[in-house]
């Protein structure tokens, strides 16, 4: 998991001030009314607590499970958890989220303690308490202490996951969890309804307060800054959609938008990629239009036709992964999720990595920016039931690849670097400029998008059963080779097949034939990545 401070960052900026505003309002409000006595507040705290009591003396164990909810959610459980937190974001190298992190539970344990003795507001009173416990109660101490703790740990959430529907789930179920354990406070009997919402409220404006304060305005240079810096500094981008892929276009440009006006760019200049075209022509107009960036918003296919055309120009080319395989985003480490590629290509760092070109003897002559290979790979991306991809994406591949694990084998030969040819028994050869399939699977552990190298695998199981020993192998990354899994490494690669075998270029089939030829043109294509922490930072 990488820290990005961006994710963070609200589509609109105004939220973090009213997210900070009303709890801070709702805390002010309280206290005064409390304060002074007042008769509604006062009231009402008096009926919520003498109805919750009742409710929770006729249930022995619910006594006994709150009062491990008061155990676990004390100081001392929450330091510990702050500490570990702490400590992670130091191991990042994350030094002002630790600070924050520590400062937060610092002023959440100490400043509630001293509110306290300012209002020395005594406890609900019952003839048979459920709890023991002395001090003062307002605020509620757990309260703000569990208001603090998870508002720190769905920060962290948010900075270390990508937007979707897992994050969301997390998130709320931090956001319950202290309202439950605020809940509990009162059904314990040992706090008022004020206490609780005053102390959440305090939590939550403690954490986010210095969020803003030591995070976001005493912070490093925002990503946003650092991507002016490869620019020409008039932040002009244009957008190359497919809209086959985007879905809701006009949705999709208004989420461009908002990301582009945050970080500062103009208005982008739109092209929509066509049956005919698949990037190419528009790829040309817009850097006939001088734009500092080119986003290529699709599947492979429109990334690869983009990069083809970009590619030895200087501008940078942003990647928004629409597409089943996204191979390339995964091998850079952008995000699948569209609303943090965005910031990436906004606000990310320019890379320069390698496109390879390949010409077949079936008439292919382009480029790819992945992998390549002839065989069963080729055969599997053949057989892909378009219908099933659309329903469940790249599992679609691994049905197929059920189906072609008995592609029969091949005799192959293979030149590296216009060297002899060697002689190979195959059922698939892959050449890869990139070392990771979907999943993380690496199938070219060694291979690097920017060190003007080839990585070759073949790949010769003698049975089916075979397939099993040779996934073992590639998951564990064993260097060691043999006549079942063998890898070549060279900036040219030729590979010759004894017959008309099925060939794929980055995901997509590309016919028939006997011959391949790949060559590396190290460092010529730009790509906008996520920003690496600074060294030693």
């Amino acid at each position: 998991m990488a820290f990005d401070l961006r994710r963070a960052e609200p589509g609109r900026p105004s939220v973090l001030a009213w997210l900070l505003a009303v709890p801070a309002l709702v805390f002010v409000f309280l206290a005064v009314a409390v304060g002074t006595d007042t008769p509604a507040i006062l009231q009402l705290d008096d009926n919520v607590a003498q109805r919750a009591y009742d409710l929770t003396a006729d249930h022995p164990q619910l006594v006994d499970v709150l009062d491990v909810v008061a155990v676990i959610f004390g100081n001392l459980v929450c330091g510990i958890a702050l500490a570990v937190m702490a400590a992670y974001a130091l191991w990042r190298r994350e030094r002002v989220v630790a600070l924050w992190i520590v400062v937060s539970g610092v002023v959440a344990i100490g400043g509630n303690a001293l509110i306290k003795l300012a209002f020395q507001r005594d406890r609900p009173l019952f003839d048979k308490p459920l709890h023991e416990i002395g001090g003062y109660s307002f605020p509620s101490g757990h309260s703000t202490g569990a208001a603090m703790f998870f508002t720190v740990a769905i920060l962290m959430t948010i900075v270390l996951t990508g937007r979707g529907w897992k994050r969301r789930i997390i998130v709320n179920l931090l956001a319950l969890a202290a309202l439950g354990v605020g809940a509990s406070r009162v059904f314990l009997g040992v706090h008022y309804l004020s206490d609780v919402v005053a102390g959440l409220s305090l939590g939550m404006v403690i954490a986010l307060g210095l969020w803003l304060l030591l995070v976001v305005a005493g912070g490093a240079p925002t990503p946003y800054d650092l991507a002016v810096l490869t620019g020409s500094g008039r932040k002009r981008a244009a957008v190359i959609l497919n809209p086959a892929k985007v879905g809701d276009v006009d949705d999709f440009k208004a989420r461009v938008r908002a990301v582009a006006e945050i970080s500062g760019w103009s208005e982008p200049i739109w092209y929509e990629t066509t049956i005919e075209d698949p990037g190419h022509g528009q790829a040309n107009s817009a850097l006939h239009d001088e734009v500092d960036l080119i986003i290529a918003a699709g599947g492979d296919g429109t990334v690869r036709a983009v990069c083809e055309e970009v590619a030895r120009t200087g501008v940078a080319v942003g990647i928004l992964p629409h597409g089943t395989g996204n191979l390339l985003a995964r091998n850079l480490d952008i995000p699948l999720n569209i609303r943090d590629a965005l910031d990436v290509a906004f606000g990310g760092q320019d890379r320069a990595i390698d496109l390879s070109t390949l010409e077949t003897d079936s008439g292919a002559n382009t480029t790819f920016l992945v992998m390549a290979g002839l065989g069963m790979d080729a055969a599997i991306m053949t057989g892909v039931n378009d219908q099933l991809k659309s329903k469940v994406g790249w599992l679609a591949y691994f049905v197929s690849g059920v189906k072609a694990a008995r592609f029969p084998a091949m005799k192959v030969q293979i030149a590296v670097d216009d060297g002899e040819f060697k002689k190979f028994r195959a059922r698939t050869v892959v050449v890869g400029n990139v070392g990771f399939l979907q999943g993380g699977i690496p199938l070219l552990p060694d291979a690097q998008i920017d060190d003007g190298m080839l990585d070759v695998v073949v790949i010769a199981p003698k049975r089916f059963i075979g397939w099993l020993a040779i996934i073992v192998r590639v998951i564990s990354r064993q260097k060691r080779t043999n006549d079942r899994l063998d890898r070549l490494t060279g900036h040219k690669v030729v590979i010759k097949a004894e017959k008309n075998m099925p060939m794929q270029l980055d995901g997509d089939p590309v016919g028939e034939g006997q011959l391949i030829t790949a060559n590396v043109q190290p460092g010529v294509l730009l790509v906008r990545v996520p920003v690496a922490p600074a060294p030693g930072a």
